[in-house]
């Protein structure tokens, strides 16, 4: 018997969800296309891959690093607004319009992430927080008052180039980026930053500029996300990415557990169709009470903080998330 043949695993990979989630991506956006599936529901499932975006990327700051980081919604809307004029005001192919925009959003976004960090990891304690909050409210308020951009009459007339398949490509890119940098070397500067910031610039690790390194990737993806968001809106507005934007992803971070990846997907899906699911209860009730949903997600977090502080996944993956392993074999028997 040869002892040192690798069992066949029997496990679902990432490779295999990723391709079954842009199969099933494509094929719903088609039935979609032709009316034969329910409009709502790509819907919702649209802004649910935009939302994982945003957490998991935030979940690299707040879970891996051990920072917290308020300002996220800011850089959603630098990404948005890039995109946005990018696809309105220059003359390209239909067929490069949204890769440019997209990437457009995320070089802008991942710039100002880059600047914002390299101001703010020279200091210590919580700064991060407040130049975070600080920034998401001067980006909104900056943007109130340009009138190149709308004002806070908002953006109007963006095409709309994003769809459930172009969000499902873009979670798929961004998942597979994120759990590679996390089991990678930066992974594990950024968890032996959060465990002992002290301890890791004494066995020679530049704190400050792996901070920053994580916190410019952070900001890059929630360009992307942005970038996606206004695409496929055709609409956005100052408002779109206030405090109010801010909570909502922290809610699902916390939800969905620190230091997760598969906690940032069941956060968002959780949060997301509950939110869906009160909207249409309450508005069945009486439609003006559809907004006391928003009254849940704050609460939603203060439940978490006080009787569940690591989620509902914290520091735990699933296993098709995690890295593939090389097996050892060992010899005949």
């Amino acid at each position: 018997m040869n002892m040192g043949e690798p069992k066949v695993s029997t496990l679902i990979t990432f490779r295999n969800v990723a391709l079954g989630t842009l199969i099933v991506a494509a094929s719903l956006q088609f039935l979609g296309s032709r009316d034969l599936f329910n409009h709502y529901y790509l819907h919702i499932l649209t802004i649910i891959g935009m939302n994982i975006i945003l957490v998991a990327s935030l979940n690299l700051v707040n879970g891996y690093l051990g920072e917290f980081a308020l300002g996220h919604a800011g850089f959603m809307a630098v990404g948005a607004y890039t995109a946005a004029l990018i696809t309105l005001k220059l003359p390209l192919p239909a067929l490069l319009r949204l890769p440019l925009s997209l990437a457009g959003g995320v070089i802008a976004a991942g710039v100002i992430g880059y600047l914002v960090g390299l101001v703010t990891f020279k200091t210590v304690g919580d700064y991060l927080a407040i130049v975070t909050l600080g920034f998401n409210m001067i980006i909104v308020n900056a943007i109130q008052n340009i009138d190149y951009v709308g004002g806070p009459r908002g953006l109007t007339g963006i095409p709309k180039e994003t769809n459930l398949m172009t969000v499902a490509l873009c979670v798929v890119l961004t998942y597979w980026i994120l759990r590679n940098l996390v089991d990678s070397i930066y992974g594990r500067m950024w968890l032996a930053i959060r465990e002992n910031a002290i301890a890791s610039e004494l066995i020679g690790i530049n704190v400050n500029r792996i901070k920053n390194l994580a916190f410019t990737i952070a900001a890059a993806f929630a360009g992307l996300a942005g970038g996606l968001y206004a695409e496929y809106q055709q609409f956005i507005t100052p408002k779109s990415f206030d405090y109010l934007r801010t909570t909502d992803i922290l809610v699902m971070l916390y939800l969905g557990g620190m230091g997760s990846l598969s906690g940032s997907i069941l956060g968002v899906v959780v949060y997301t169709l509950l939110m869906e699911i009160l909207r249409n209860v309450l508005g069945m009730i009486a439609p003006q009470l559809a907004d006391l949903r928003m009254l849940i997600s704050p609460l939603i977090l203060v439940i978490i903080m006080l009787t569940r502080q690591y989620g509902l996944m914290g520091n735990r993956e699933w296993r098709w998330l995690q890295p593939k392993r090389k097996e050892v074999g060992g010899g005949d028997a």
